[in-house]
């Protein structure tokens, strides 16, 4: 096992994809990293299972405004087409992304989350991969969509991880340990 990181994970208070946020977190937990969730109102999230049924009610760690990159080794925005729209909006969601990318630390991204990297303005140059309904707004914005469970793209100064669905949640989590040795 690598030394333990600390992780940050973002995602607003209602319509995060449940296993999208619990098992990237769970799997990071039992390898020994730190992981911490930020909410723009520091409060519980109530997660959605394919965006309709509830999930967990996950408990948010920090306030959004209040993180730092320099604090973290990585960031995850998971996805979950609600909470994914609502994140692209704040502006230390975006604050945020940008800072990780400048410090070259990685970003993780799954599903609908890639929004923000796009409303962030990350992806020019960038392959990467997200729900198909976001194929477009990828490629308007200057990145390169391709349909694959998991894509890392280190160019630009800072590795990109995506993935498409919870289905890819494995090769998801494993791209996210990678980075993390």
């Amino acid at each position: 096992m690598s030394d333990p990181k600390k992780i940050l994970v973002i995602a607003t208070s209602y319509g995060v994809e449940t296993d999208e946020l619990i098992k990237p977190k769970e799997y990071l937990e039992e390898n020994g990293h730190r992981v911490t969730v930020a909410t723009p109102e520091n409060e519980s999230i109530q997660t959605l299972v394919m965006d309709h049924d509830s999930g967990a009610l996950v408990p948010s760690d920090a306030l959004l405004s209040e993180t730092q990159a320099d604090e973290f080794d990585l960031l995850i925005v998971p996805g979950g087409t609600i909470n994914a729209d609502a994140l692209r909006q704040e502006d230390h969601a975006q604050r945020l992304v940008k800072a990780f990318a400048t410090a070259g630390k990685p970003i993780a991204a799954i599903c609908h989350a890639p929004w923000l990297i796009v409303e962030a303005d990350l992806v020019v140059g960038k392959t990467l991969t997200s729900f198909p309904s976001l194929r477009t707004d990828v490629n308007n914005a200057g990145g390169a969509w391709v349909d694959k469970p998991v894509v890392v793209d280190e160019t630009n100064g800072f590795a990109l991880i995506t993935s498409r669905t919870p289905e890819d949640m494995e090769q998801f989590t494993a791209a996210i340990s990678g980075q993390l040795n």
